[in-house]
């Protein structure tokens, strides 16, 4: 059942309409709300109407085409807008325009966009206003009576208290968009009907909307009466989205002359502090927020103490000692707690040791007892108090419990007297939560607003993140220019008034969006562009010298801003010499003007060069000439001892996070920029001296800067002056405002932290100084008291690195300490084996107690079952909740694991270095000492000095060591390898169990080491059964492939950490992953590397489950022939056309057959599986133990696998055609890079793979109509208004797709003009100026170009667009006999087009005259077939037009026989690329595009194959030769190739991406092949494969080329006749088309008739899967009619009565 509320305050009309006419049930209550799961609500009306249609499909209010649906979406996002208060006139302009040739919105039925639209309507005063006129649209009023009529029955049965809630809703967002004043109105949500008002007292005055965002009134808002709270948490500074509470709150205080609260939410003593308390009212007091009173919750302590004490008296809460983690996965799946039900005295006891702080009491924590089966999590019992006896930053030691947030924020609001509680969105379900607390505690009530959190784009807003920066020190401190914190964007160059102005712009809008920052620097630029004076800097290594003659040095004075004389003016130095930068002097030219801004022109003498490069400017002065409009502008500098200059250096950021916006699921940490500082060194004018820290000012040519640190002259106390450093502001256009200065920079920044490093090491001295070899060899380590020393050295250099930087200390000074931490932190990982975190558990690497790991290694198989157990309910399609509790579980365990470990779980973790191993004997531990691989007969200590030495190499290759350091180290790794094989006479692995190399060695030297009898004894025993066994001989084909793969692996490995040529590497991972495949096929399950072998290896002898194998046998014989007999039954039923309700109940009993064979084998059925029993295993997959953690891992199902067995990397197709036609499409084109969808809707970017197609067409038909005498030229593409109202009655057929340009830069057009939908009204005015005599004809013209129609009914790539390509060929002619001779001629060429180049074949015919272009006597018309929706489409038209054109535009020429002017004949034709999106259709197929060989601008792929690792180099260089050959010989024989040499994906991957691309053959030439002199060649149309000699390749690859092309066109051929059915009965006609078919039907050719056809033969059902459901429409009338019409045979319309004139050709159309 549906959980869906309607607020009574404010009914969502059209959500009520929807559930009505659907039947949905609803409950009326405080607010709307539509609860879909734990985590999920919809709360507007619109999106409650989308779901409800969603959910009852059958009643078609939601359409399944998703370009219907997009039109839905559409106008549901504009009832939203009128709903909340937008302007109503625009909308009502775009509804006229859709409802004038329409009864609905989204022909041909009604959906909930009308139903929305019509609420929003109805609900709006301005349209009250608007109907009552004779102003109102009138298809508008007759769409909206006409819905009025339909629902009004729903409306009645309102009460009276609900329509007026809805028309007081309505009253309280209008707003009239030629109002410029805001009226008071009836509140939206308050019981009491109280007038709101911004000005007056109770609400009778009216205020001046404030300009910016949409701010929506408050509820029960009255002057003088709002009190509304600002609460941050004293944990960090503010970022802008305190920024944006603080700023609403204020907004809101001031406009209902209210009061602000500041109130700190010290809830968290671990969090709080002083500090971060003065730095926020700092913040505040920048931006300009004064409170009316500061407070604190830590205020309300005692009183909430009471509080909570009260609850538990009253049984309204609870004490819990649950811990967290269990609390957790009760709640979630709404078990109750055992303390739920605990007695007041109980609870009361517990109570008390928690306010006590003792260690029962810090186990507990005080539950609300609410609802833990509600829907809400928000509800299910949370948490009000915790024990946490830590010291508070204002109470001290006083309290040893502390209130949660949202327990205490609604007691804090109410009794402070706040009466609108701002929230975000975020908080949504704590609001039911937040008035429980009030009413239980009958406390005053108060409103709820919610308003969206502000989220920007590349970086982070969370307090913790941005103090791990801090922490971190990549960053300056919580100020950094990168920060989003206010003061950081203030030290970057944001003004407290453009952040004040971005803000406001926000509003209060719920809608969360990400926003980039762009969008507040362009506000930033707006205030600081009017006031920043203008000063000159050049970039410091680029200068170049000019020399002015005749120029004396003096001194003149400029404006510091052009526009305002206000800011004053500053010194502008001249003189014979002067400045200017590199990048400027190349653009100079010889004898030309250049203007010298703030001087005049100078006349450009000589460019004296030195290697190319411009090294020194001669110049003479031109300052009369005073133009300077097309001259080069340049920013320059005196060069001259009076006018010294001042050095500068620029700084340039980037953003800290690189990735634009964060999943969900994604660590920022993996996203850090590490280069996000760029300085470029730059000498500017002496004026800049002047500057202090703050200002901000614009460097002319180069954008706005802030001061960061003022100039400094020198001293006495010091010799050098400081630079002045400006910090560079965005002004939110160029994004890269600093790339070149940044580039520049970054050399000099490489440079300059080399020699920090240098400085660095030269310090160490002789310790430095390390060889190759004892740089590589794993450093010995002294136990675990190192370990922990230099755990506090890295601590204590971490805190004087802060402190250097707090002291704004020398950057020099800084980064040399940072070496030096790097250095210890190094260290600490090269010794403990991890690396070094701030959070990082020490007493892991203490010595742990006999048997301490035991725990650890459950714990660790625990996590891999959990894991696998998450796999298996992915696989198996489980639902959402089951699936998020066991991923809740294991994220449990693994927090569990780093609590007792202290570092995170991996897969490849070795338990046996975290404690001691199962037995009890001591393992080594991660400080054991090795110093070089030794000589040693104990696998287990070869185990541990391996895993020591790939640490070492890890740490090698992380700090981006020496690659001849690295190769030493992983040199003495694999020597170490080599050991453990020859001990133990098995691969090392990382996954490898090393319990079982617990050897007596070991326990003889436990036991002389003092250990107690007993201990001796339990170790004999353990020995005795854990000794190392030899290897298993395999004994049937699982464990022979399983040992095949551990053995590749391992090469594998050993290649990749020998830094092995790609290749060799590419080679043993593809003989890797066919390994895997086999394994596959053998045993029907994945290889794992911890999968349990011994199902693959077991003895018969010794194999207790034998006679099982042969039940089990016996039962998947039984099973599978049930499965296979009833899929038979199905695929029969399908293909014999039965009814959908049969076939439904057979693939019910089909699926409980598949589920029953699951459930005894723990495998899903698959058509080729084995029988068990035939290669001695007990069961198709691993057994299934009794307990769901122990369960075997399945078949993991979560992404599917390509042949080679690697993931799907999405490369390929998701859906079948046959399954969803559009989808199909769009993937079809997106994945194999023919179109790229664009920002503007409907229209697209052609690739160069779909462009071809396009160019091959072109060159075709161009040559072919030069043969007739057609010339090409080109129109403009604008129309001038009066062009197109010359021809109305043409241009009536494009008027409502016709675009305007209305606006140049910002000013109106005098005169709109139009795009050209066609090019009639742009060509004929100037065939009428050239033609003149009978010798102008005939006039034959066409044009190759784009046109726009801006529709917006059912846009499709190709298919149907906004703006497409085309050719339109446009022709007059003296006599009529010539110009249709044309008309069929080019017809004839259009065939050519379809059946030649594009292997479709088409069906040429003349259209009805319903369907004729508009103003042309006849259109004749190629018609095409798409199989997979039944549904014929236009390929392309040729119009006679008569002499309706040339009548209109007085085209005349003067007859010669009888010297009277004549009107000309005209033509008119055209082809688009539509063709190209037919062709996908038509040929395409489940795995992509297939091309006919004409079109194909690739006709072979040559593909490398079989190179594996026994191949030699010679032999691969002689192949790759080989293949380089064949495509330059086939290229040279005129057949287009490719050769494919890609080394970084497998062939398979390479084959999949090919056939995607539709290229029609692809030609494998392997070692064989080229031994053999033949290439394998496999066709993609079918598939097939064929060996072909290579002495005649070409003349065999262009005979198969041919063969495809034709194949193709008779397949195409063959389904196009199978699908055109001749028929003479209206009840034929309709079953035949709701089969996919076209029809040939006798015609009277009336256009009522036809009219009446499309009508009544249109069905409720989808024709098919995401299509509209249509009519049949006349496609032609074919010149080749399918037999003589019989005498007397009437039109196919049972109603019409008429004789058929012909047959026509009707079906669904495109």
């Amino acid at each position: 059942m549906i959980n869906l509320t309607f607020s009574k305050k404010n009914p969502p009309i059209g959500g009520f309409i929807s559930c009505c006419i659907t039947g949905v049930e609803f409950q009326w209550g405080n607010e709307t709300q539509l609860v879909l799961d734990d985590s999920v609500s919809l709360i507007t009306s619109q999106s409650i109407s989308r779901h409800v249609a969603r959910v009852n499909p059958a009643m078609n209010l939601y359409p399944m085409h998703i370009l219907q649906r997009t039109q839905v979406d559409h106008w549901l996002s504009q009832a939203s807008l009128i709903s909340y208060g937008g302007s109503i006139k625009p909308v009502l302009q775009q509804l006229n325009a859709a409802l004038a040739p329409a009864h609905c919105l989204v022909p041909p039925l009604q959906t909930v966009a009308d139903y929305e639209m019509f609420a929003a309507l109805y609900c709006s005063k301005d349209w009250q206003k608007i109907s009552e006129s004779d102003e109102a649209p009138v298809h508008v009023l007759r769409w909206y009576n006409s819905v009025l009529t339909k629902v009004s029955g729903f409306l009645d049965s309102l009460t009276k208290d609900l329509r007026a809630a809805s028309q007081a809703a309505a009253t309280a967002t209008s707003t009239s968009s030629e109002e410029e004043e805001e009226k008071a109105s009836t509140s939206a949500g308050g019981p009491s009907g109280t007038k709101r008002g911004s000005a007056a007292s109770g609400g009778k005055g009216t205020s001046k909307r404030e300009e910016g965002g949409k701010f929506v009134d408050l509820p029960d808002a009255k002057e003088g009466e709002v009190v509304v709270r600002f609460p941050p948490e004293a944990s960090g500074y503010l970022h802008i989205g305190h920024a944006k509470a603080a700023l609403l709150n204020q907004h809101y205080q001031q406009l209902f002359k209210g009061k602000l609260i500041m109130r700190f939410d010290d809830t968290n003593p671990a969090k709080e502090d002083a500090h971060f308390e003065q730095m926020i009212l700092d913040d505040l007091k920048l931006l300009q927020v004064k409170p009316d009173r500061f407070t604190h919750t830590s205020d309300y302590f005692d009183l909430m103490l009471e509080m909570c004490e009260k609850l538990i008296k009253n049984g309204d809460a609870f004490v819990d000692d649950t811990d967290a983690e269990t609390m957790k996965a009760e709640r979630e799946e709404r078990k109750e707690s055992r303390n739920r039900n605990n007695s007041v005295e109980k609870n009361l006891s517990m109570w008390e040791e928690m306010k006590k702080g003792s260690a029962l009491g810090q186990q507990c924590a005080v539950r609300a007892k609410i609802d833990m089966g509600s829907n809400n999590g928000c509800m299910r019992d949370p948490a009000i108090y915790r024990c946490k006896p830590e010291t508070h930053v204002r109470t001290g030691n006083k309290y040893k419990v502390y209130p949660t947030y949202d327990f205490a924020c609604p007691i804090v609001d109410s009794i402070e007297g706040v009466t609108h509680s701002l929230r975000t969105t975020e908080y949504h379900d704590r609001d039911e939560q937040f008035f429980w607390f009030l009413e239980k505690m009958s406390l005053r009530k108060l409103h709820i607003y919610e308003y969206s959190r502000l989220n920007m784009n590349n970086t982070v807003l969370s307090k913790r993140k941005l103090t791990w920066f801090v922490e971190q020190g990549l960053v300056d401190g919580w100020d950094d220019p990168r920060f989003p914190t206010v003061r950081g964007i203030i030290r970057r160059g944001m003004t407290v008034e453009g952040l004040k102005d971005f803000i406001i712009a926000q509003g209060s809008s719920r809608s969360v969006v990400n926003m980039e920052w762009d969008k507040i620097w362009s506000f930033n630029k707006k205030v600081i562009d009017a006031s920043a004076p203008r000063y000159v800097a050049l970039e410091k290594d680029t200068l170049v010298p000019v020399n002015v003659v005749g120029v004396k040095l003096e001194a003149t004075t400029a404006q510091k801003h052009p526009k305002d004389p206000s800011i004053g003016t500053k010194t502008v130095w001249v003189g014979p010499k002067v400045l200017i930068e590199q990048v400027d002097a190349e653009e100079l030219k010889e004898g030309e003007n250049a203007t010298f801004i703030n001087w005049g022109n100078l006349k450009i003498i000589k460019l004296n060069r030195d290697n190319g490069k411009v090294v020194s400017v001669d110049a003479e002065p031109n300052l009369s000439n005073t133009d300077y409009k097309k001259t080069l502008k340049l920013t320059w500098l005196v060069d001259a001892a009076s006018a010294p200059l001042t050095p500068v250096v620029v700084v340039y950021f980037d953003h800290l996070i690189t990735k634009s916006v964060l999943g969900k699921d994604e660590d920022f940490k993996n996203f850090i920029g590490r280069d996000t500082r760029h300085e470029v060194a730059m000498v500017g004018d002496d004026e800049l001296k002047t500057l202090k820290v703050g200002d901000i000012i614009q460097l002319q040519r180069k954008g706005f800067f802030r001061v960061d640190e003022q100039y400094v002259d020198s001293s006495l106390s010091g010799c050098k002056s400081s630079p002045i450093v400006l910090f560079s502001v965005p002004d939110g256009h160029s994004k890269d405002s600093g790339a070149a200065a940044a580039a520049a920079a970054s050399t000099a920044k490489k440079a300059q932290a080399a020699s920090i490093k240098e400085v660095a090491q030269s310090a160490k001295g002789k310790q430095a100084e390390k060889s190759p070899q004892d740089e590589s060899r794993p450093i010995v380590v002294s136990g675990a008291d190192a370990i922990v020393e230099i755990h506090l050295k890295i601590k204590e250099q971490g805190d004087k690195i802060r402190q250097l930087k707090a002291e704004k200390a020398d950057k020099n000074v800084v980064m040399s300490e940072v070496a030096v931490l790097k250095d210890l932190k190094a260290s600490f990982s090269s010794k403990a084996g991890v690396e070094w975190t701030p959070d990082i558990n020490m007493d892991q690497f203490k010595t742990p107690a006999s048997g301490g790991n035991k725990d650890v290694s459950e714990l660790h198989q625990r996590v891999v079952n959990q894991g696998n157990n998450v796999r298996n309910l992915k696989a198996n399609k489980a639902d959402k909740a089951t699936v998020t509790a066991a991923v809740n579980d294991l994220l449990a365990l693994k927090k569990d694991f780093k609590a007792a470990t202290g570092v995170e779980w991996k897969p490849d973790i070795d338990v046996s270095r975290l404690g001691v191993d199962d037995g009890g004997t001591t393992a080594p531990s991660a400080a054991a000492t090795v110093s070089s691989p030794q000589a040693d007969n104990d696998p287990l200590s070869v185990h541990n000095q391996i895993v020591d030495q790939g640490n070492v190499v890890r740490n090698l290759k992380s700090k981006k060591a020496s690659k001849d350091d690295v190769s030493a180290a992983v040199n003495i790794l694999l020597e170490l390898k080599k050991q453990f094989k020859a001990v133990s006479g098995l691969e090392w692995v990382p996954s490898i169990d090393v319990s079982k190399f617990s050897s007596s060695t070991q326990a003889a030297a436990s036991a002389s080491v003092a250990t107690p009898v007993s201990d001796v004894a339990a170790a004999a025993t353990t020995v005795n059964s854990t000794s190392v066994p030899a290897p298993v001989a395999a004994n049937s084909d699982g464990l022979s492939l399983h040992n095949k793969i551990v053995e590749q692996g391992n090469v594998v490995r050993n290649l990749k950490s020998n830094k092995a040529e790609k290749s060799i590497i590419k080679d043993a991972v593809d003989v890797l992953l066919q390994l895997k495949k086999e394994f596959r096929i053998c045993t029907n399950i994945e290889w794992k590397p911890d999968m349990d072998i011994s199902q693959f290896g077991a003895s018969p002898a010794v194999n207790p489950d034998a006679a099982t194998a042969a039940d089990s046998g016996n039962q998947f014989d039984e099973l599978n022939a049930k499965v296979k007999a009833q899929g038979d039954k199905v695929r029969q039923l399908k293909s014999s056309g039965a009814d959908k309700s049969i076939v439904k109940s057979e693939v019910d009993v089909l699926l409980q057959y598949k589920q029953e064979f699951k459930n005894v084998f723990g495998v899903d059925w698959k058509p080729d599986m084995k029988n068990p029993s035939l290669s001695g295993a007990t069961s198709v997959a691993p057994p299934k133990q009794a307990q769901p953690k122990e369960t075997k891992k399945q078949p993991k199902k979560e992404e599917p696998k390509m042949a080679d067995g690697k993931k799907q990397t999405r490369l390929g197709l998701e859906i079948a055609k046959e399954e969803n036609l559009s989808e199909w499409y769009s993937q079809v084109i997106t994945k194999s890079e023919m179109i790229e969808y664009y920002s503007v809707s409907g229209c697209y970017i052609l690739r160069p793979w779909s462009y071809a197609i396009w160019d091959f067409i072109k060159d075709f038909f161009d040559r072919e109509i030069k043969k007739l005498g057609v010339e090409n030229s080109y129109f403009p593409i604008f129309v001038s208004r009066d062009a197109l109202e010359k021809e109305k009655a043409h241009i009536a057929d494009f008027s409502p797709e016709v675009a305007w340009v209305t606006r140049s830069g910002s000013s109106e057009m005098a005169e709109p003009v139009a795009i050209r939908p066609t090019s009639e009204t742009v060509m004929y005015p100037s065939f009428a100026k050239w033609i003149q005599s009978h010798r102008d004809l005939p006039l034959r013209l066409n044009q190759w170009n784009n046109v726009v129609r801006w529709e917006f009914k059912q846009p499709t790539p190709f298919l149907r667009t906004r703006e497409f390509l085309w050719q339109e060929g446009h022709t007059a002619f003296a006599t009529q006999a010539e110009a249709t001779e044309e008309v069929y001629q080019i017809l004839d060429l259009y065939g050519r087009v379809y059946e030649e180049l594009l292997a479709i074949p088409v069906i040429k015919g003349k259209k009805t005259e319903k369907e004729k272009f508009a103003g042309g006597d006849f259109t004749t018309t190629t018609e095409a077939y798409i199989a997979g929706s039944g549904r014929g489409i236009q390929g392309a038209t040729s119009h006679h037009l008569g002499q309706n054109f040339s009548r209109m535009m007085d085209i005349v020429f003067e007859d010669p026989n009888t010297q009277e002017k004549q009107y000309v004949y005209q033509n008119s034709w055209g082809i688009t690329t539509r063709t190209i999106g037919v062709m996908v259709m038509v040929h395409g197929d489940d795995k992509g595009l297939v091309l006919p060989p004409r079109v194909a601008c690739v006709q072979a792929i040559i593909m490398p194959v079989g190179i594996t690792v026994k191949v030699s180099e010679e032999d691969k260089k002689s192949l790759h030769d080989a293949c380089q050959a064949l495509a330059k010989e086939l290229n040279e024989g005129g057949i287009r190739t490719r050769a494919d040499f890609r080394d970084n994906v497998t062939p398979a991957w390479k084959f999949n991406h090919w056939e995607l691309k539709g290229v029609p053959l692809r030609l494998e030439v392997g070692p064989r092949e080229v031994a053999s002199g033949q290439v394998f060649v496999v066709r993609r149309d079918t598939g097939e494969k064929q060996a072909l000699e290579r002495s005649s390749i070409v003349s065999g690859i262009s005979a198969l080329l041919s063969t495809i092309q034709q194949d193709m066109l008779d397949h195409a051929r063959k389904v196009l006749n199978t699908h055109t059915t001749l028929v003479s009965s209206w009840s034929s006609f309709c079953s035949t088309l709701d089969e996919g078919h076209l029809i040939l039907s006798p015609f009277c050719g009336i256009e009522d008739c036809e009219d009446r056809i499309k009508k009544e033969s249109a069905r409720d059902q989808d024709c098919e899967a995401g299509a509209p459901s249509m009519g049949a429409k006349s496609l032609c009338i074919p010149f080749q009619q399918p037999q003589p019409l019989p005498a007397g045979s009437l039109c196919i319309h049972p109603q019409c009565g008429q004789l058929a004139q012909y047959y026509c050709l009707f079906g669904r159309s495109y």
